[in-house]
């Protein structure tokens, strides 16, 4: 699930980003960037509400922090106001018109519009309550939320740039306008210039980038071979590749702690981990191996952190070599 909640308050200087962000140069097509983010994150695996024939309820979910060091069952649902992710959105509801907050909600399918494929393959939550849509229920998903520091925004306002987002509800009050001037600029239903420059750390592209984000770039730029998740379920789903250095290789099946074990059919989620344990690298994204989605502007956030690369390593319980 890609989502965007920018939530930035005056008095706090904080910020809510869920999901999205990895590597140091920006192209016309695509932009890297680095950006050090204060260590509060978490991530929810959004059970599919069949595992292995065992019908579930489609809102369970599993949660994961520094804290706990491995996936864990949630008490709450996903469409909860109790759980972690309901208990994130009520700081964007409950101050949803104040003049202290930048807030930006996008997805290229909103509620009751059209659906055109120009825009980034990106989503968000609804703007006004804690709902989860029945045609969400049946997939696995997942969700990573990070707080950055303020000063980190205008980092963040480029690679909105590169996604294309369709914004569907946003305000930046004039306060924040100087700082953030790109992510103005997208409120506004401009599109930006984008410029060739260097910056931070970050992988995002655009739909002028037409490639298998996977293999032609992060896997390359990683330097590293990846097991990737994402969803399998499409006639133009792409194979496994070792054509490149580094090679890409789908997960068919994962196995969540319970166990929780489900088929790539059905899950909806998209993440993926180096091959080597040594190398430690997990991203978490919006794009799926799919060659209709070569064109779609998306991204993907990397780390290279123990506890989360373990919890997603282990989850992968088979794989398609080349």
């Amino acid at each position: 699930m890609t989502c965007l909640i920018v939530v930035v308050d005056i008095h706090l200087i904080a910020t809510m980003h869920c999901e999205l962000l990895c590597a140091s140069y920006h192209s016309m097509f695509y932009s890297i960037v680095t950006l050090i983010y204060s260590f509060k994150r978490f991530i929810i695996y959004k059970l599919p509400i069949y595992r292995m024939a065992v019908k579930g309820s489609g809102v369970d979910y599993m949660y994961l922090d520094l804290s706990v060091m491995d996936f864990q069952m949630s008490k709450h649902t996903v469409n909860s106001s109790k759980g972690a992710l309901g208990r994130t959105l009520t700081q964007l509801y409950s101050r949803y018109t104040s003049t202290s907050l930048v807030c930006m909600l996008y997805s290229d399918a909103p509620p009751e519009l059209k659906y055109p494929s120009k825009y980034g393959h990106t989503k968000v939550f609804s703007q006004r309550n804690y709902s989860f849509p029945s045609t969400g229920k049946y997939y696995g998903q997942t969700l990573h939320c990070i707080t950055y520091n303020y000063t980190q925004f205008p980092q963040i306002s480029w690679q909105l740039a590169y996604l294309n987002p369709r914004m569907y509800n946003c305000s930046v009050p004039m306060a924040f306008r100087p700082d953030v001037a790109v992510m103005a600029q997208i409120c506004d239903g401009k599109i930006p210039a984008i410029k060739n420059r260097r910056s931070l750390q970050n992988f995002s592209k655009s739909h002028n980038y037409v490639d298998d984000i996977y293999t032609g770039w992060v896997a390359q730029a990683l330097g590293t071979d990846l097991l990737v998740e994402s969803w399998l379920h499409q006639a133009h789903r792409l194979p496994s590749n070792c054509s490149l250095p580094r090679h890409v290789m789908n997960i068919d099946r994962v196995c969540l702690p319970g166990p929780q074990m489900f088929k790539s059919y059905e899950d909806h989620s998209k993440w993926c981990v180096s091959y080597a344990f040594k190398d430690q690298w997990t991203c978490l994204g919006d794009l799926n191996r799919d060659s209709g989605q070569a064109g779609r502007g998306g991204g993907l956030i990397c780390s290279q952190n123990s506890v989360i690369y373990k919890a997603f390593h282990q989850a992968m319980a088979g794989y398609k070599h080349c």
